[in-house]
């Protein structure tokens, strides 16, 4: 009897199309949280920073929620949000991001010397244009080290979400588990850490773009 291929190539043809939409659909339920919880976390964190007796209470709430199971957070909002038509893993997705983003903008905004904040003041710089122009110039290497993080995470975690109806490509894994047929879940896990190697990539490209005068300092 001949052994059962660890992939079946087959397979993976005839589900090309299954694949494709559940590869689409964890792209959007693991970079909106994201997208979300940097818009969410970036005038926070400038409060944080502004004002620091907000900071710990803000990040003491956030991890309270980031340590709850993510499982058991799923199936709550599955009763919360039985008619949304919002895929419920984006609501907890978006909280783990926040506890991650909102501490990486508190200190980007940190990094930022004393000096220079002085000089551009000095120059006639207003809050707002100092802020835009010198403070989150100089704050996107944390920033964007905190924001690749939160993707990656946000991409695997999303898998979760199949236990509950909505997980991207976690239904490949369930799938497989459940007819002890490996080849679901090998291309799902493959596929996720594709996906997470690319945005990390498309992360690292994004911040030698934002930050030139790294480049030049580094060619200097």
């Amino acid at each position: 009897m001949a052994e059962e291929p660890l992939i079946r190539w087959d397979w993976i043809g005839r589900n090309a199309d299954r694949i494709g939409g559940l590869l689409v659909d964890n792209v959007v339920m693991g970079l909106a949280p994201v997208a979300i919880g940097l818009v969410v976390a970036l005038p926070v964190g400038l409060a944080c920073a502004r004002w620091r007796r907000l900071y710990q209470p803000t990040v003491g709430i956030i991890n309270v929620i980031y340590s709850l199971p993510s499982l058991a957070v799923f199936v709550l909002l599955l009763n919360v949000f039985i008619l949304a038509t919002m895929p419920i893993v984006v609501v907890p997705l978006t909280f783990y991001a926040l506890a991650v983003l909102i501490p990486a903008v508190v200190d980007g905004l940190g990094s930022v010397p004393d000096p220079v904040r002085q000089a551009a003041t000095a120059m006639g710089f207003r809050p707002l244009r100092r802020l835009i122009q010198v403070e989150l110039p100089i704050a996107v290497p944390v920033v964007i080290a905190g924001l690749r993080v939160a993707t990656v995470s946000s991409i695997s975690l999303v898998s979760v979400g199949a236990l509950v109806g909505k997980g991207g490509l976690g239904h490949l894994f369930i799938d497989g588990w459940q007819r002890q047929f490996p080849t679901p879940i090998i291309v799902g896990i493959v596929l996720i850490v594709a996906l997470a190697v690319l945005a990390d990539g498309v992360l690292i490209l994004a911040q030698r773009l934002l930050t030139p005068w790294a480049r030049a300092r580094r060619t200097a």
